[in-house]
């Protein structure tokens, strides 16, 4: 066993640091159809009005104001897609549907169950209003009108609002190219066996799970073994086609964790332990090439918890969304936290209503490779270091994984 070198870091000074040095990958033109949680990497102007003609809001007719209370001479019909095409005068009206242009010299609309028609006259009501019941053009969106801000996540509304305005495909921000691997020689691939002294990789799984939900596109290597060459062979090659390397394991000081060293040969190593539970070994270093390592430690939520605070943020400032961090939101805690030392510590919970309170209540069992802690877990809880801890009844923060 060694002794570390590296220096204990705050978890929000490693935050920062991690965000300091993560870069913005370039844009790129994406097809409308496959923009679906991609970030858009420029304001979206809308060329011209929406609606481009007053239409109906209503089946009924089209009218003057100024003929209220009158029997009007029906002209034609203007549907959707089917506009009348002529002048509205004294005297005059046009059947008109759901979504029919409102004719040239009409300034309202009256619905059918308003009016009294007779073969080709309509009787209507007193006291109409200029601008009732149909949609003036560009009440919805004006020309010039930014619809959708850069930084925005793409969903299916605003895909629409897109294809509304007559875009039929879209700058997007890149998205990142991931090298993932797990390390170990202790490491079996899921469905095999392990012998004695050996476990199942689940980080890789786990992982791959959270790198494709933040919009990662991910390489798998397997499984690198502890043996220094073969691990420099499998990093040095994956690294010519991706952004990022993300490993779990191998980042602590045992004799046989070898992802440090390695990445202290191939860049600059910023943080190489943190003052968090769990994650104290959590790594983070620049490569050449403007790329980034995070080597994530090998205990199940350890691992995923890390992810959370370092990794998921970095990798969405490099899409360019304008919200890094998940959302958060307050809870009252049912229970007593306590942080370990001088390590700030992230409690998995799951959440419940009471009244108008989010209720924040344990998983049970803190212990950094219970993976039963974060499974169904709906947020996590940052506990804040020293011996005060958190007393149940506390209204927190806390960052929302999944709402229940």
């Amino acid at each position: 066993m060694r002794v570390s070198t590296y220096p204990l870091v705050d978890a929000d000074a490693a935050a920062a640091l991690v965000l300091e040095h993560t870069p913005v990958l370039g844009m790129e033109r994406v097809p409308l159809g496959d923009c679906a949680g991609r970030v858009l990497a420029e304001d979206l102007i809308a060329p011209s009005a929406l609606p481009a003609h007053p239409v109906s809001a209503v089946d009924g007719f089209a009218l003057r104001a100024a003929d209220a209370g009158r029997t009007l001479r029906i002209l034609g019909e203007s549907a959707a897609g089917r506009p009348y095409v002529g002048d509205i005068a004294a005297g005059t009206a046009a059947r008109i549907l759901t979504g029919g242009v409102v004719p040239d010299g009409a300034d309202c609309v009256v619905m059918f169950e308003d009016v009294t028609a007779a073969g080709d006259h309509v009787t209507v009501p007193a006291g109409l209003q200029p601008g009732s019941n149909f949609h003036a053009v560009g009440v919805d969106v004006r020309a010039g009108e930014r619809v959708i801000a850069s930084g925005l996540s793409l969903g299916p509304a605003e895909i629409g609002l897109a294809a509304a305005v007559g875009a039929p495909e879209l700058r997007v921000g890149r998205r990142p190219r991931i090298a993932l691997m797990s390390t170990g020689d202790e490491l079996v691939e899921v469905g095999k066996t392990p012998g004695r002294g050996q476990i199942t990789d689940s980080n890789r799984w786990a992982l791959l799970a959270a790198l494709r939900e933040v919009g990662a596109e991910v390489n798998l290597l397997g499984i690198a073994p502890d043996r220094s060459d073969e691990l420099r062979g499998l990093v040095t090659g994956a690294l010519q086609a991706a952004d990022v390397l993300v490993t779990s394991g191998g980042v602590s000081v045992g004799t046989h964790d070898l992802v440090k060293p390695l990445l202290e040969s191939l860049g600059t190593v910023h943080v190489g332990r943190v003052k968090l539970k769990p994650g104290k070994p959590f790594t983070f270093a620049t490569l050449g090439g403007g790329k980034l390592a995070f080597g994530l430690p090998g205990f199940p939520v350890s691992s995923l918890v890390t992810f959370e605070v370092f990794v998921r943020p970095a990798l969405r400032k490099m899409q360019g969304f304008a919200q890094l961090q998940r959302p958060t939101l307050p809870v009252r805690l049912d229970f007593d936290a306590r942080a370990v030392g001088d390590r700030t510590e992230y409690h998995r919970v799951t959440l419940h209503r009471d009244g108008r309170d989010l209720v924040a209540q344990t998983t049970g069992s803190q212990s950094s490779s219970r993976l039963m802690s974060l499974a169904g877990a709906h947020a996590l809880v940052r506990v804040p270091p020293g011996d005060q801890g958190l007393s149940a009844g506390s209204v927190v923060e806390a960052l929302i994984l999944a709402l229940p």
